[in-house]
């Protein structure tokens, strides 16, 4: 959910409190006249219980990495590895 769709049901001012912000850069936020920081985007997701995630407040940032959900490649087999070599037939 967007943080403009959350407002609809949620008073700005509240979330401002939250945050410790003004109304109106919660405001600003909600229509798209300024981005949150990526740490004020945690501290957004964390106010609203996970209903606004930081992927839709800030699309640029690497969530996936951040939060340790990016699979992790798998290193090629080299020429001497077992596997490599298992594979080539060549393993005992």
């Amino acid at each position: 959910m967007n943080l403009k769709t959350y407002l609809a049901e949620h008073k700005q001012v509240d979330l401002a409190r939250q945050l410790g912000v003004t109304q109106g850069a919660v405001h600003q936020w909600a229509v798209g006249l300024s981005r949150p920081s990526a740490e004020r985007s945690i501290q957004i997701e964390k106010a609203t219980a996970g209903a606004v995630r930081c992927e839709d407040l800030r699309p640029d940032v690497d969530w996936a990495y951040l939060r340790g959900t990016t699979p992790t490649p798998q290193a090629p087999a080299t020429a001497g590895s077992d596997i490599a070599t298992a594979a080539a037939g060549k393993g005992a």
